[in-house]
């Protein structure tokens, strides 16, 4: 889920702004300069979040990167407040992100902004008990009384599917929570294995999955052909993740900016994509990117995942290794 191979981003990012664009910018760094041109006056487009009701941004903001790191409280907060500002309107962070810090910056925002955004976190518990008491301290430290959404964190085995749907599994803290009305919706995660994810979607009827996806996936285990298709056919809110593959997707040769990587991942059919945020700039730019996707053309998928395919395994590291 992160974004935060700044280094990586600043070779590219001056692919992504024309000339013309950096007049009168010229001596700023090439990302502060694209931080420094404000988004177009384009709202971002919505879609369905499958069957919650909710319409969607296409950019949503991920939990990690900046928002997980302690002692970071201005850049955080201001990139959270910020994103809002710009229609970002589904966060999503978890228990175990920093240990609590990603959920505490995000609640720091909540408590007068709750209604704004659609509100999801993760268990990485796999027991009834557990996931519950992670629950009372996510909801605490989110200074909120409920979750729009309540997932299954990085879901990777067999033995975690067990785990979650045994008799005092993490399966039934999720149902009491929902029954109870603390929780609305309940999803699973994964970015690792999407054979494993895809029989815990037919196992259970969840409302919504959080998958590994970008331009190097077909190469190796892929989420696209084994697991994207059955959560389409369920109807299922399908967020996408692992977009620039902290950094890693980039790279001389093949893919060369963060709009490539998001149009590629955008043009599947997802409900939205989340992105670890390290910096003011990089939520711009992927805000703009986002206000002028146009989707792919076959040919155009079909290229970015050829130039993907030399360093695939690279751009993937977060799959299981087969």
């Amino acid at each position: 889920m992160k974004n935060d191979d700044s280094l990586s981003r600043r070779n590219f990012v001056k692919t992504v702004i024309g000339g013309a664009a950096l007049a009168g910018l010229a001596k700023l760094d090439p990302l502060q300069a694209l931080a420094a041109q404000p988004p177009g006056p384009a709202k971002m487009s919505t879609r369905p979040l499958g069957k919650t009701g909710h319409q969607v941004c296409l950019f949503s903001l991920g939990g990690q990167s900046t928002l997980e790191t302690p002692d970071k409280d201005d850049q955080a907060l201001a990139i959270i407040n910020r994103a809002i500002d710009l229609g970002v309107n589904y966060i999503d962070t978890a228990a175990a992100y920093g240990r609590g810090v990603s959920e505490t910056y995000i609640g720091q925002v909540m408590k007068t902004r709750r209604k704004e955004v659609f509100l999801a976190t993760k268990t990485n518990d796999r027991s009834y008990d557990g996931s519950m008491r992670l629950l009372e301290r996510s909801l605490k430290q989110l200074q909120t009384d409920h979750l729009d959404l309540w997932q299954n964190h990085n879901v990777r085995t067999q033995n975690d599917l067990d785990r979650i749907f045994a008799k005092e599994g993490a399966i039934k803290a999720m149902e009491k929570a929902r029954d109870e009305k603390i929780v609305r919706f309940l999803g699973i995660t994964g970015h690792r294995d999407p054979f494993i994810l895809k029989k815990g979607i037919e196992q259970y009827p969840f409302d919504s999955i959080l998958m590994a996806l970008n331009a190097a996936d077909k190469h190796n285990a892929s989420f696209i052909d084994n697991l994207l298709p059955v959560a389409v056919e369920k109807k299922m809110s399908i967020v996408g993740m692992k977009i620039p593959a902290r950094g890693r997707i980039f790279r001389e040769g093949g893919l060369s900016t963060m709009e490539q990587a998001m149009r590629y991942v955008l043009t599947l059919p997802v409900s939205t994509v989340i992105v670890g945020i390290t910096t003011l700039a990089e939520l711009e730019e992927n805000v703009r990117i986002a206000q002028n996707f146009k989707p792919c053309t076959p040919e155009e998928m079909k290229n970015m995942e050829e130039l993907t395919k030399p360093y695939y395994s690279d751009a993937s590291w977060f799959k299981e290794s087969w």
